[in-house]
């Protein structure tokens, strides 16, 4: 009998998936950390804030799925390079936006260039991972939270100083990605060979696409709680992307830069959540993950309006830290449920991940043009409640005998 080779996890090949997400992200979170800036050069009320961020995210939604779909058929491993062109177009004309509809319509494209990005990027990941998926993931995502945690520090340091016109600077960040996923591309066609070759030797020698495949009915309820476990912690993701430091302003008299930087803290935490979480759900398995990182922020979530500005910094990087370690193993969740559509997956979930954070943006604009800022932390604190829809979730077998 012919010993199946090990399957190798090309970590250079991660790392450098890493950076470049890093760097996207970090040009997509330039956009709510410039929102204080924004908001007093053109008059914008929280209502306008909100609708800047639904445009990004629905742009970076919609065309996500479809993307995928294209390349689980045609594989673009190059795809994501076309993704930074629109993301320095959009980075280029929001330096120089002259009105709030050419804002829209900058962030616009910055949303379209994310949403090239994500589903080959996920594909890759997958394919280089050697099996080990939360891993592979983890690193994935902490490059992209990352990113993320960087775009308030740098608005606070160049674009607070020099303007908003600074943010053309930016682009060259752009060009660092193309380059990166350019070299990522050359790699993609014998890494993914390899990924098929040994998960055919691991079917018995079957068509290398054979993979676990699950009713309809489990595939169905599975993705049905794993949306709405989204759309509850991306609500409460968004209270703080959009306005945490609006409420910082209001409730403690911050200054702009103090608030960025407490934001940056707040999105580092998330940056070591993802990484320990898939890291850990290798371990525990994805289930286990999901009903720790969705309802176990609860407590704090729940002290969090009434807490003074030390504790408000504390809790905030406990629930981060915690909630943060769910989307790593919610995305490979979905993978196992449809294992031959990563990209759609990928595209679908990134999707939702846009789309869903800026249906709540939007909403919770509303609640703080309303009844005040103060109030969006009050009504977000109940949210992790929604983890006991984790109960519904189908429990999988991970091929190794073991429930995920």
């Amino acid at each position: 009998m012919t010993a199946i080779t090990r399957p190798k996890t090309h970590l250079a090949v991660l790392i450098i998936l890493g950076i470049t997400h890093l760097l996207n992200d970090l040009m997509q979170s330039l956009i709510p950390a410039s929102y204080p800036i924004l908001k007093a050069a053109y008059g914008l009320d929280f209502t306008q804030i909100g609708m800047i961020t639904l445009t990004f995210q629905v742009a970076g939604a919609m065309l996500q799925p479809v993307i995928g779909m294209i390349t689980d058929k045609h594989p673009a491993p190059y795809s994501p390079v076309v993704g930074m062109m629109f993301t320095l177009s959009g980075l280029v004309c929001l330096a120089y936006a002259p009105s709030y509809g050419t804002i829209l319509v900058s962030v616009a494209l910055i949303g379209i260039g994310s949403s090239i990005f994500h589903p080959e990027a996920t594909r890759m990941a997958r394919y280089a991972s050697g099996g080990r998926h939360g891993f592979a993931q983890g690193i994935f995502q902490v490059g992209g939270q990352a990113g993320g945690a960087l775009g308030p520090v740098l608005a606070a340091l160049i674009i607070v100083p020099w303007g908003q016109p600074s943010l053309a600077g930016f682009a060259v960040l752009a060009l660092m990605a193309m380059m990166l996923l350019t070299w990522i591309g050359s790699k993609q066609r014998s890494i993914s060979a390899e990924f098929f070759r040994l998960r055919a030797a691991v079917n018995g020698g079957g068509d290398a696409t054979d993979a676990p495949r699950h009713a309809p009915l489990t595939i169905g309820i599975g993705l049905f709680v794993l949306t709405f476990l989204m759309f509850t912690k991306n609500t409460y993701n968004e209270s703080f992307r959009s306005y945490y430091t609006f409420y910082l302003i209001e409730e403690f008299g911050l200054s702009i830069p103090s608030a960025q930087i407490m934001l940056f803290i707040f999105l580092l935490a998330a940056a070591f959540g993802v990484l320990i979480g898939g890291i850990v759900g290798d371990r525990i398995g994805r289930y286990r993950i999901i009903w720790i990182s969705v309802l176990g922020p609860l407590p704090f979530t729940l002290i969090l309006p009434y807490a003074d500005l030390f504790w408000t910094g504390v809790l905030t990087v406990v629930i981060n830290l915690i909630m943060a370690s769910a989307f790593a193993s919610i995305l490979i969740y979905a993978i196992d449920l449809l294992p031959n559509r990563i990209g759609m997956i990928g595209g679908l979930f990134y999707g939702l991940n846009f789309g869903l954070g800026g249906i709540a943006a939007a909403m919770l604009g509303g609640l703080a043009d309303s009844y005040g800022v103060d109030s969006v932390y009050l009504f977000c604190s109940f949210l992790p409640l929604a983890g006991l829809a984790t109960w519904f979730l189908p429990r999988l077998n991970d091929g190794k005998g073991r429930t995920t």
